[in-house]
């Protein structure tokens, strides 16, 4: 047991929920409930006398809104939260924009009152790894949404190969890395896929967010999709993301199965069915940030096939669990900081090297 406890208050404005998530959270001898509050006004007076490490919040509650609440607690003092929120297409929603004002994650809220089940051992292993993740402000309001997926040819008129794939694997603090990778990537790259560990809906909400916002078409994968040039396709919550080669383009399999470390999508999966279909020399993949193992093993699977392999760096990363696993085991050629990744995937994705060539293991600065 670790020497000082994590330190918990709860805002949400359920007295059965605040019941449940505080019984939730002791049974873990390293987490303290120190407050609940079933209003943000009431909160604040608390937190900023109990000082908690970690916050979780409701996001629709009286008298003022999760959202404005969080968006005050980031600009004044910035502290890991994982947001709770409804399963609705609204819910969704509200949930993606306090990722992008700085929640940690997000939890899915129970469909009635008694039906915690299974949340009580996510929520503890979301405030352990909250704990332990950067916080940061707030960003300025979000840019508006291009009025085109419009993007410049590649030089010389050159068209993705269908062999060519990009594939990136991210977890906590993933949404707003992979926003800020795709906003940046033209819509002339070659094919996408994309696992994300959220859960069920939000992956929805997330795809069609990016969407909005970026120059390819994004969207939540489904049975059967061709992944092609200028298309970026997410995991949908819950089911694992295959890719398969049928001789003329990549389709995928969205798969149910067993978890891959605890996690279903899993990064590996993906990774592993691209280097079984010999994607490998055709392949740039990365790890972006987020806690644990996952996609580490399947990278170096890919970096052995020939792909073109790198993680984020600890310095930009949420939290340095998963990038780190990737460039500890020797399947990252290169760490990136996040701001770096755009730019390195368009170079790549537009002069692919050649298969074979000799990669030194570098950190980009």
């Amino acid at each position: 047991m670790s020497a000082q406890k994590i330190r918990v208050f709860i805002v949400d404005d359920s007295v059965i929920v605040r019941r449940l998530a505080s019984e939730a959270l002791r049974t873990d001898p390293d987490i303290e409930v120190v407050g609940t509050a079933p209003d943000p006004y009431l909160a604040q007076k608390q937190i900023s006398t109990l000082k908690p490490d970690v916050l979780t919040l409701d996001l629709e509650m009286p008298k003022m809104d999760g959202l404005t609440f969080l968006r005050l607690i980031m600009e004044r003092h910035p502290m890991p939260v994982v947001v709770m929120s409804s399963l609705t297409q609204h819910g969704s929603d509200f949930a993606l924009e306090a990722l992008r004002l700085g929640a940690i994650d997000i939890l899915a809220k129970p469909s009635g009152p008694y039906s915690f089940g299974d949340l009580s051992r996510q929520l503890v292993e979301k405030v352990r790894i909250a704990a332990g993740a950067r916080a940061r402000r707030s960003p300025p309001a979000a840019a508006p949404a291009p009025p085109a997926k419009a993007a410049a040819p590649m030089p010389g008129g050159r068209t993705p190969d269908p062999r060519e794939v990009i594939l990136l694997g991210a977890s906590t603090g993933g949404t707003e890395a992979l926003s800020e990778v795709l906003t940046h990537l033209p819509a002339d790259l070659p094919g996408i896929a994309i696992v994300q560990h959220i859960p069920p809906t939000f992956s929805r909400a997330f795809a069609e967010r990016l969407n909005r916002t970026c120059a390819m078409e994004v969207r939540e994968a489904v049975q059967g999709d061709v992944v092609r040039a200028g298309l970026a396709l997410i995991a949908p919550g819950d089911r694992h993301l295959l890719l398969r080669w049928n001789g003329r383009h990549y389709t995928v399999d969205t798969a149910d199965g067993p978890q891959v470390w605890h996690q279903r999508p899993a990064v590996d999966l993906l990774f592993k069915s691209a280097a079984d279909c010999g994607a490998g020399p055709h392949a740039i993949a990365g790890v972006l940030t987020g806690m644990g193992r996952d996609g580490a093993a399947g990278l170096l699977t890919l970096r052995g096939a020939g792909a073109t392999t790198f993680a984020q760096d600890e310095a930009s990363s949420v939290v340095y669990g998963m990038p780190k696993e990737a460039w500890t085991n020797g399947a990252a050629q290169l760490q990136l900081p996040l701001d770096r990744v755009a730019d390195f995937v368009i170079a790549r994705g537009r002069n692919r090297p050649r298969h074979g060539a000799a990669a030194a293991r570098v950190c980009v600065p």
